[in-house]
């Protein structure tokens, strides 16, 4: 039999939602992409290091105009991806993960599997309207910043040279790149 021949099963952000309610996620590291529940990436010390380094200084430089959440979902219309980093209107959620509307930008740390990032969750995160995505690349010791989504895509795709950079929604915002990348003690 050809996969031709099959046709897999698409999860709905509710589908998924009642099976994480019936435990039957419990002990799985996955989430949902376009319809489909896949592994995540296992997580190694250099991804978590930078992932407590970003969150600090985001958290430090936007101080109490967002929420910084690191490593928690949000729900886009097929998706509910957990995201490295999600900035965040400030507001409860204790109803709902952060939507679109809620969403001022989505960072992703890749070292084992980038093009995942690059290539899947790209296109999901333009299709449902986030504003700006940032793809920081271990391996390369680079940051791809997207913004201008349109069409399922970002228009704009920037391999960052400088370590000045600010978030679209809050532009008066100086961020250092290099900041984000190492946890200052």
């Amino acid at each position: 039999m050809t996969s031709t021949l099959l046709t897999p099963v698409k999860w709905s952000v509710d589908d998924y939602h009642k099976m994480i309610a019936a435990g039957l996620l419990r002990d799985r590291r996955v989430e949902l992409l376009n319809g489909d529940i896949v592994e995540m990436a296992p997580v190694e010390p250099a991804h978590e290091g930078m992932g407590d380094a970003a969150t600090e200084h985001l958290r430090e430089q936007l101080g109490y105009q967002v929420l910084v959440r690191a490593g928690k979902a949000v729900t886009l219309p097929t998706s509910e991806p957990l995201p490295d980093i999600a900035v965040v209107e400030r507001r409860d959620y204790a109803d709902h993960h952060p939507y679109p509307d809620n969403i001022y930008l989505l960072i992703e740390i890749a070292n084992s599997r980038p093009e995942r990032d690059t290539e899947v969750k790209r296109p999901t995160y333009a299709s449902a309207g986030i504003r700006e995505y940032w793809v920081f690349n271990l391996d390369k010791d680079e940051l791809r910043v997207f913004r201008d989504a349109a069409d399922g895509d970002y228009q704009t795709d920037i391999t960052w040279q400088d370590d000045a950079i600010s978030i679209q929604a809050f532009p008066e915002v100086i961020l250092s790149v290099n900041a984000m990348k190492r946890l200052v003690l």
